[in-house]
């Protein structure tokens, strides 16, 4: 667990919403989460498929963005989940949703990533993925780090996709 405190210093302005994008509503909105609402947190997927592991390769990493990016700040998304009393206790887990940046290195999906599919990821290892396959782990990693403070990580998370359930 790391705690808001710890990511004290790691406090980046919200990102600056395109031209022509909508203000939030006014509850939503402080200049005090414009200014520091963002979170310097590095943010990488990683992609290891079954014939990737088979022969002992390591993964590869698809993805490397920042929460920076995020379009709506943790201020605001908490704002949202509760402005109409909808309970939030402690131990409660909220999820950010995808985390995409501007690059096509940054987005966090690989829907986008592949443009629906139109454009497949090519392997190191000479595989292409439109889409996530059976038997692909993902694995997910994210840390905070800047000079003259300790590195925070946020551990790894991993995942391997399975076959789906016969439902017949």
């Amino acid at each position: 667990m790391v705690t808001l405190d710890a990511l004290e210093p790691f406090r980046v302005p919200a990102a600056v919403r395109g031209e022509g994008d909508p203000k939030p509503l006014p509850y939503l909105w402080s200049e005090r989460d414009r200014e520091r609402g963002g979170f310097d947190v590095n943010l990488e997927v990683w992609l290891a498929t079954a014939k990737m592991r088979g022969a002992e390769q390591g993964p590869v990493r698809i993805s490397r963005g920042n929460m920076k990016d995020l379009y709506w700040t943790l201020a605001q998304m908490v704002t949202h989940h509760t402005s109409n009393g909808c309970n939030l206790r402690p131990g409660d887990l909220l999820a950010t949703g995808t985390v995409s940046g501007s690059t096509p290195e940054s987005v966090g999906s690989l829907l986008e990533r592949t443009k629906r599919g139109a454009e497949p990821l090519e392997l190191q290892n000479g595989e292409q993925r439109k889409f996530l396959e059976d038997g692909d782990e993902v694995i997910l990693r994210g840390w905070c780090e800047r000079e003259g403070y300790a590195r925070i990580g946020f551990g790894e998370c991993r995942g391997t996709v399975g076959k789906a359930a016969d439902s017949g």
